[in-house]
């Protein structure tokens, strides 16, 4: 496990950590159970018509979207482990122990949706490959920055993408309330790595911008990417994702630049 290389010029004053603790009381309040969802009262994904084979290939999308997200819950319980356990400060600590519950409880609704569709299909590489890298960052604020302020941002578009598309399903009722979890996770984030970087060095901040170019042409390859079950929609889709893509970097490019970070350098030849 990399450890936090944090250079503190001052450090912050306790009050700083007040946007921390917030979005900690806001997260236990919305607490949910998995028993929570309408296990069984509604379709857990939407019903295609039309011959078996119609039927079997729409089930099969489905069930490829459900394994893209467990896998990224999978990952994001790894990522989440690893910040409660290297954050020094108590108030980090306290909210990351309510993102460890989350992104656990995420997995089991996902765990429990797949075996209702049939279970899981192929997982997508890069995805594993932006985990590895997050994991082996060097510091916290690189951590932190990579999964709260840009992966749990870029999501919840996602969630929200899903469920427009799987109305009256358990399938949507989970993307919703995974979209309120995740903004909580990312407005945490954001606080955290406000006081983070008001103390890191010039280099600390550097290596965020030096990291991001690392990750942007992985990043790319994840966006584009389609599993077997949804090969056939490649090329139907292949606009909406590149466009999808520049936004999503655009955003980024845009939330490092609202953390006072210098994105001049940021190599944007992927998009």
């Amino acid at each position: 496990m990399a450890t936090n290389e944090v250079t503190e010029e001052q450090a912050p004053g306790r009050d700083a950590y007040a946007g921390v603790l917030r979005f900690y009381e806001l997260a236990k309040r919305q607490e949910w159970q998995v028993r929570d969802l309408p296990w069984g009262e509604i379709p857990p994904v939407p019903e295609a018509k039309g011959s078996p084979e119609k039927r079997a290939r729409r089930n099969d999308v489905w069930r490829s979207v459900i394994t893209q997200q467990l896998q990224a819950d999978e990952l994001a319980c790894e990522m989440a482990s690893q910040l409660l356990n290297i954050a020094p400060d108590p108030e980090a600590k306290l909210y990351y122990s309510t993102m460890v519950q989350d992104e656990s409880r995420h997995t089991e609704a996902w765990l429990k949706l797949a075996a209702e569709v049939g279970g899981t299909a192929e997982r997508d590489p890069h995805l594993d490959m932006l985990a590895r890298m997050t994991l082996a960052a060097e510091t916290l604020e690189e951590k932190v920055f990579v999964m709260q302020v840009f992966y749990e941002r870029l999501i919840i578009s996602r969630f929200r993408l899903i469920a427009r598309s799987s109305r009256g399903t358990v399938l949507e009722d989970l993307c919703n309330r995974l979209a309120t979890d995740d903004g909580i996770h990312h407005g945490a984030g954001m606080a955290y790595e406000r006081v983070l970087l008001e103390s890191a060095s010039p280099q600390t901040k550097r290596r965020l911008i030096d990291a991001a170019n690392l990750m942007l042409p992985v990043f790319a390859a994840h966006a584009l990417w389609r599993p077997n079950e949804r090969a056939w929609i490649t090329r139907a889709m292949e606009s909406r994702d590149v466009q999808r893509l520049r936004d999503d970097v655009e955003l980024g490019v845009r939330l490092a630049e609202s953390l006072g970070l210098d994105v001049g350098d940021i190599n944007l030849a992927i998009v």
